[in-house]
């Protein structure tokens, strides 16, 4: 079971003089399970990518497969796609509507088909999944703080129970603590349910820290896919397109050429960490 992307191409605004190439023949094998990272520069193709994977977008050229089904057959069954493959946007506010939170969160799990009980089961183990506290339940979702807004547009998606969790910049704007709080209680949720998971970032750090493979896009392709000290290995080039490594690299790397015996791939602190007291005799 996965997702294959097959020789995917999207251009938007294809019949007029300001036609976009925005994806450019994409390959890729999304398997079961995988926590994955979806890096570029802004422009770079990220979220029209993601948004071919729950059938939003369809590709002007080439197939996407769920499960070896044709998403895009004349009979698929598209509403019964994203309630197994769930997009958290960028913006929470666009997936926000509702007159109080545990309303917006039960839509979904409704929208199935299923009883009042299950819905609203569903919705509270959602809401206590992403760490919202009860107080809140009952509010509108707009009186609430931009990370409050993230939690109950994550707790909407998981109510509908995905197979496959996207998460397109979930943590812009919000400051290192709420950052942390709302990505450790993804990484989570992937290791007690084993979803797959599509983090869409601007931030090397998160990338490196949760992340088990990392695909890079530029310009509308694949730049690199591979596991994070592969893709950082390519810091030099990456930085030609607007991207880096995590900083913590360029610190190990300053410190093996300083006469450090240390490695120059870490991409943690953790694993900075343990190479500096490694060093010093102090592990």
């Amino acid at each position: 079971m996965s997702i294959i992307l097959d020789h995917v191409n999207y251009v938007y605004g294809g019949d007029t003089a300001l036609a976009v190439h925005a994806l450019k023949d994409i390959n890729l094998v999304i398997p079961d399970g995988q926590f994955i990272g979806l890096i570029g520069h802004t422009g770079s193709g990220k979220s029209t990518l993601v948004q071919h994977l729950n059938g939003l977008l369809k590709p002007t050229e080439g197939s996407i497969y769920y499960n070896g089904e044709d998403i895009h057959a004349s009979d698929y069954d598209k509403k019964k796609l994203r309630s197994k493959v769930g997009l958290v946007f960028q913006y929470p506010e666009h997936q926000l509507f509702e007159i109080d939170v545990f309303s917006d969160v039960c839509f979904g799990p409704k929208n199935l088909g299923l009883s009042r009980k299950e819905t609203e089961l569903r919705a509270y183990a959602a809401l206590k999944q992403v760490g919202l506290q009860d107080e809140y339940f009952y509010q509108s979702p707009f009186d609430l703080s931009g990370g409050q807004k993230r939690r109950v547009a994550i707790a909407g998606v998981l109510a509908m129970k995905p197979d496959v969790l996207i998460l397109d910049e979930p943590t812009a704007g919000l400051d290192p603590r709420g950052r942390d709080e709302i990505l450790d209680q993804i990484a989570k949720l992937k290791e007690e349910t084993g979803i797959t998971v599509i983090l869409v970032s601007h931030s090397m750090e998160d990338v490196a820290k949760y992340v088990e493979r990392i695909i890079v896009m530029n310009r509308g392709s694949v730049m690199y896919d591979g596991a994070p000290k592969e893709v950082f290995a390519h810091y030099r080039e990456l930085e030609e397109v607007g991207l880096a490594a995590p900083q913590v690299t360029y610190i190990m790397r300053a410190l093996r050429e300083s006469g450090m015996p240390v490695a120059a791939d870490a991409t943690t602190i953790g694993e900075a960490r343990d190479e500096i007291l490694k060093a010093l005799g102090k592990e």
